[in-house]
């Protein structure tokens, strides 16, 4: 971007600049900060400390007072408008012509710093040195951003040599992600590997603790609504088996049961997925199988000890064969392979928010893939909810939830592989679609303000 009245360019990362493109087109009304996060956002689910810091560095590179705007106005509770008067629109004739860049304009400061050590004042806010020692994490990552313009190989050079260079060298590698073209910043070549990959570790973990709680309660609840719709289909088509005890009430039954499996199971695969996808920036969808598939064998073990658990107490004696850590494991390793494959994230980070038709996409190739391990579990002779229930029923003269009759339909007499087959991809299918629905849930504004308080 560059600024007429000095003659001068700015670096702007792209996400920032199509931010001012919006409020410049738009610029005869307040754009609401929704309808902000919905076209220059709409890729990925970001906070609203990651709005504010565009707004702020786009304001730094007019030279805009916040108190006193003459481009930018803050509508309270609202959103913000482009004010400048005398705007002119021209057709583009082409790419502008390289310029040298003379200046860095210091944000709070009227100061244009000269052209051989427009680094100095950017390391200095994130080295925290004087004056810039109370500078924020959003503004030592700003300040990381605008290295990168200027090139990562010379700031790593001359970064190397300074008090506090490895947590200034973290805050580097996770801006270099918001910055198209920037440089490598490599962690165990760096003069203190250790100390620069731990600092990155505990960049990310704040930034994840942000994220977690709300995106595997949103997996969760989708898991347990997928359970619920499982649950009826499952005792619907049990009610109207021929030869089957089942009535209406298996239903309610079967959808209970299901709602708690969803839950439990989407619960701990969801966790392990929201963990993955806040720390994990490279190699993505490795992080995301393998994280996934620890939050699933979790879950799982929990589940298969507490049902265990809780038959030899009713009972009094041991219970069949039912799924457990290895079902969760297999199952959460394919969750996150399918939902790291069929979603991505932009240059600007966050968490992949795939919308409408998008979305869909994503839930059905995440179901598809749990769909093919359940049936990787069951020509393997593990047992999933459907299966671990028809064992149950056998151990208990009188149950009605037993799964013979469908298999007849199928034309076996008993829970014979074509019938575990069907039933245990069904299972997966609605599993992984609800978890990835649920997942890539939006939060809403007041989601945002209350939760996301630092950088996304």
């Amino acid at each position: 971007m560059r600024r007429l009245d000095l003659d001068l360019e700015v670096p702007l990362i792209p996400r920032y600049f199509d931010l001012l493109v919006l409020l410049v087109a738009e610029r005869r009304r307040v754009v609401t900060r929704q309808e902000i996060f919905d076209r220059v956002w709409g890729d990925v689910v970001v906070s609203d400390g990651a709005l504010s810091q565009a707004v702020r560095t786009v304001r730094r590179c007019l030279e805009d007072d916040p108190k006193d705007p003459q481009f930018i106005r803050t509508v309270s509770r609202h959103g913000y408008q482009f004010v400048a008067v005398d705007v002119i629109e021209e057709s583009d004739d082409g790419p502008l012509a390289a310029v040298a860049m003379p200046a860095v304009i210091l944000e709070d400061q009227a100061v244009i710093v000269p052209e051989t050590d427009a680094m100095a004042p950017l390391l200095d806010r994130l080295l925290r040195r004087p004056p810039f020692e109370a500078a924020t994490d959003e503004e030592r990552h700003d300040a990381a951003e605008q290295l990168h313009a200027l090139g990562t190989a010379a700031v790593l050079e001359r970064l190397d040599s300074q008090p506090g260079h490895a947590e200034a060298r973290a805050i580097l590698r996770e801006a270099r992600w918001d910055v198209p073209g920037a440089g490598a910043v490599p962690l165990i070549a760096s003069p203190a590997p250790w100390a620069s990959s731990t600092a990155l570790v505990a960049l990310r973990f704040r930034r994840a603790a942000r994220y977690i709680s709300n995106r595997w309660g949103s997996a969760a609840l989708g898991g347990g609504v997928a359970g619920v719709v499982a649950g009826i289909i499952g005792g619907v088509a049990l009610w109207l088996a021929p030869e089957s005890q089942a009535d209406r009430s298996t239903a309610v039954a079967l959808a209970a049961v299901g709602a708690v499996a969803g839950i439990v199971g989407a619960g701990g695969v969801g966790a392990g997925l929201a963990t993955a996808e806040a720390l994990a920036r490279s190699r993505r969808t490795a992080a995301l199988t393998v994280c996934g598939a620890l939050g699933g064998a979790l879950a799982g073990g929990v589940a298969h000890s507490v049902v265990r658990a809780a038959i030899m107490g009713v009972f009094g004696q041991h219970p069949p064969s039912i799924g457990g850590w290895i079902e969760g494991l297999v199952l959460g390793g394919a969750a996150g392979c399918g939902y790291g494959m069929s979603t991505s994230l932009s240059p600007g980070g966050g968490l992949a928010g795939p919308r409408r038709a998008a979305r869909v996409w994503t839930s059905f190739v995440t179901g598809v893939a749990c769909a093919v391990a359940g049936l990787v579990l069951t020509l393997a002779g593990r047992h999933l909810v459907g299966a671990s229930l028809d064992a149950l029923a056998s151990a208990f003269n009188g149950s009605s939830v037993g799964l013979a009759p469908i298999a007849r339909l199928l034309g076996e007499e008993t829970l014979r592989p074509i019938t575990r087959a069907i039933v245990s991809m069904f299972e997966g299918l609605m599993f992984g679609s609800g978890l990835a629905f649920g997942l890539t849930h939006r939060p809403g504004k007041k989601f945002r303000s209350s939760n996301f308080e630092g950088r996304s």
